[in-house]
Parts: C-alpha cells; sequence; structure tokens
C-alpha cells in the first residue's frame, strides 16, 4: 500500500490563508462533539461553513445538505469527520463535485491513503490524521480571516 505524502507547513499554510469555504462532512449538532466545536472554530475565524450532514437540518445557524455533491457553489476545502472505513464513499463524493476543492482534510485519527490517492492524482491536496483547528492556529494563530 503506498503512503500519500504530507504536504508541507508553507503549503498547508497557504491553502488555509486562500480558503474562503469549508464544507464539514459529518458536522454534528452535538456541541460535545470533535465536529461541532472545530466547526465553530472555523466559523469564529471568518470562513463561510457549509454543513454536510444527511442527519440534521441545520448546524450552527447554517442549512446543512446531505452530501457535498449538493453544495450550490465551489468548496475551497472539505474537512472530514467520519471513520476512516468511510472514506471511499466520501472521496467519491468529492470526486463528484462540479469543482474539485483545493484542499481535503481528514481529521485527527481519520487515515484512508488508498481512497485519497485518486484525489491527490487530480491535484487535490490532501492533510490526514491532523486537526483543522489545532493546525490553523498553530499556523495562524486566531487572524479572523
Amino acid at each position: 500500500m503506498s503512503t500519500v505524502p504530507e504536504i508541507d507547513e508553507d503549503r498547508m499554510k497557504q491553502l488555509m490563508l486562500d480558503t474562503r469555504s469549508i464544507a464539514v462532512v459529518g458536522l454534528s449538532n452535538d456541541p460535545g462533539r470533535a465536529s461541532f466545536e472545530v466547526s465553530s472554530y472555523i466559523q469564529s475565524q471568518g470562513y463561510q461553513l457549509l454543513p454536510v450532514n444527511p442527519n440534521e437540518d441545520q448546524v450552527l445557524g447554517r442549512k446543512a445538505i446531505g452530501s457535498v455533491t449538493e453544495a450550490a457553489e465551489p468548496v475551497d476545502t472539505v474537512v472530514v469527520f467520519r471513520r476512516s472505513d468511510a472514506i471511499p464513499t466520501v472521496v467519491d463524493d468529492i470526486a463528484k463535485m462540479s469543482t474539485l476543492p483545493k484542499l481535503v482534510w481528514l481529521q485527527l485519527g481519520i487515515r484512508n491513503d488508498e481512497a485519497v490517492q485518486s484525489l491527490v492524482d487530480k491535484g487535490v491536496s490532501v492533510v490526514q490524521d491532523r486537526c483543522f483547528m489545532v493546525e490553523h492556529r498553530r499556523l495562524l494563530g486566531h487572524v479572523n480571516a
């Protein structure tokens, strides 16, 4: 099995700076869930949040959609809160988006090299097994983009 190469910190930082809209796959309306905390942070930093969860109508004041393929406008970054074994389905959905995101971010504990390789092959940067909020704070601080 091949290992998808990590993007370097300069590229990661630049992608965060270039991002305006973030779709969060698996975003829960439960304030006790990591997806809710990270998405609250994402909103606080000025990013446009798009909740992706077929079981939610609305999260953090934003209308939820069932799949990234339902995004009405292009999304710069997709942050994923789904188990590693669900990543092939998520990647398939991302590949069907009318405009591919610049960055796909699999949260801490989530990794599936085989599934994300197809995105890398299409020029999408991929980060795996890292927390977006932690890395954003480390690289950019609270910047209120």
